[in-house]
């Protein structure tokens, strides 16, 4: 076996190399001006087309439909038209769906699509280079291109593992510009998805929201567009939490004025909870509600359960960020929640030191649960594929449009290739999907009608060119930080 020998002159050529990719990016970035913005052209996407999806087994996640062994799906205008184990069209193209699970796209709840350039810097096992302290600093020199490019990139990541429904959980909107940028990146990649405005890394705990940018962007970019909507994130409330002081805290006075401008806006609200619990210090200020998503579910009580069932509050799991945590951060309490009434939904938080895999996030999920409670509170593989699907589109207050494969619903699916040597022979689809499916199986991608992907292969979306754009941006970044010191 050849080996590579690795010495001063090898780590000289190779920092050289570097150093040249570098310039050049530098280069790159210095000629470059694209307008990002609502009213800037966004990119070709594929047209939507009637299509028939034939001969698949159709998981619908909808109870009053049901599903089908062997089934058809026929889609027009971007809309489900019909499902039926036969439908027989003339002149409609066909996807064929032989050997595949037909079924609701995956709808991620929670994640920081911003931070996905950084992959370079993080370590998982260096505490200095974890993703908190990495991602607060350099996410204090982000340009809006940086952030437009991050997000493109974790959103090719998601389209390839079947997710059509992201929730960009944007905290680094260091200008409205940067909210453009990243809206621009969600337009051109043809994602379903909620854009959370947030603060910047690095902002002072007594600064504002920008209720002004907020307004702007509400008013530039939602009238009319059936993909993308907005909210706000917000800092965390009272305690430290994980993370400290480089996600900003905030007094309950202060929730009160950012939370009041966004409900002012009609703009829903998240806020993570990773730390001590806030759910009753929130509740007597009176600011729970139904536009209110919590995120990390690591350490409520049976009485906060309960104040979050009554005030409609749902909560967003991230089950593989939330199990590399130490045991003093809680437990993930999705058996609790869910035996509570709380709405739950599924989530990938970011991307730095783990990939996005609703697969793995539903498996990981499942082994924690029966590892700690088992069958006291029995959850099924079904169950754990509504979680990913349906129960995301509950959480984001879109479940009439999409979710589930229901006849009237926006056409977000995916197909899933049983036959490849992972998963056959397939029995049960559930437990095909929550045990043994990965992102390379995703065959097929829709969204509103379009495919965007199909044979594993993306019809517009330029993958090479999305992770040279990242590869750029993040070796400027890293020259602008001097990095590491």
């Amino acid at each position: 076996m050849a080996r590579t020998r690795i010495n001063r002159r090898t780590m000289l050529k190779g920092a050289s190399a570097l150093g040249s990719l570098v310039a050049t990016s530098q280069g790159m970035f210095a000629q470059q001006s694209v307008s990002r913005s609502a009213a800037a052209p966004g990119a070709p996407l594929p047209p939507r087309r009637e299509l028939l999806i034939r001969g698949a087994t159709v998981l619908t996640i909808d109870p009053n439909v049901g599903d089908l062994a062997t089934g058809d799906v026929h889609v027009r205008d971007g809309t489900i038209v019909a499902i039926a184990p036969r439908i027989d069209l003339t002149n409609v193209p066909i996807v064929e769906g032989g050997g595949m699970i037909c079924m609701p796209g995956f709808i991620d709840t929670h994640w920081h699509l911003w931070t996905s350039l950084l992959r370079p810097f993080v370590r998982a096992d260096v505490d200095a280079l974890g993703y908190f302290p990495v991602s607060n600093r350099l996410g204090q020199l982000f340009t809006p291109e940086d952030s437009y490019r991050s997000v493109m990139l974790g959103l090719a990541e998601a389209l390839s593992a079947g997710v059509t429904t992201v929730h960009n959980w944007a905290h680094n909107i260091r200008s409205p510009e940067h909210a453009d940028a990243e809206l621009s990146a969600m337009r051109d990649a043809g994602i379903r998805g909620r854009l959370a405005y947030g603060p910047a890394q690095g902002m002072p705990d007594d600064q504002p929201m920008d209720l002004a940018g907020l307004a702007r962007t509400k008013r530039d970019w939602t009238p009319g567009n059936g993909l993308l909507t907005l909210g706000i994130c917000s800092r965390n409330i009272g305690g430290m939490s994980i993370g400290g002081a480089t996600r900003g805290t905030l007094t309950i006075d202060m929730a009160k004025r950012d939370w009041g401008g966004a409900r002012e806006l009609g703009l829903p609200i998240t806020l993570h909870t990773s730390g001590p619990s806030p759910i009753r210090l929130l509740d007597e200020a009176g600011l729970l509600g139904s536009d209110v998503q919590l995120v990390h579910p690591l350490l409520t009580t049976a009485e906060e359960r309960a104040i979050l069932k009554a005030r409609g509050v749902s909560y967003a799991t991230a089950p593989v960020g939330e199990a590399r945590r130490p045991s003093s951060a809680g437990v993930i309490q999705l058996g609790e929640l869910l035996e509570a009434g709380v709405k739950v939904s599924l989530s990938t938080d970011h991307t730095t030191n783990y990939n996005c895999d609703p697969f793995v996030a539903m498996r990981l999920l499942f082994a924690l649960h029966q590892h700690r409670i088992g069958n006291k509170i029995p959850i099924t593989v079904k169950r754990l594929v509504q979680l990913a699907t349906l129960d995301g589109a509950v959480d984001l207050g879109i479940a009439e449009k999409t979710g589930s494969v229901t006849p009237g619903k926006r056409a977000d699916i995916i197909l899933i290739r049983t036959t490849d040597i992972n998963m056959a022979p397939a029995g049960d689809p559930y437990e095909v999907i929550v045990s043994l499916a990965q992102p390379s199986n995703v065959d097929t991608v829709i969204v509103d009608g379009r495919i965007l992907r199909q044979s594993g292969k993306f019809a517009a979306l330029d993958h090479g060119r999305a992770v040279q754009e990242a590869r750029e941006a993040a070796m400027a970044l890293r020259s602008r930080a001097g990095w590491p010191t």
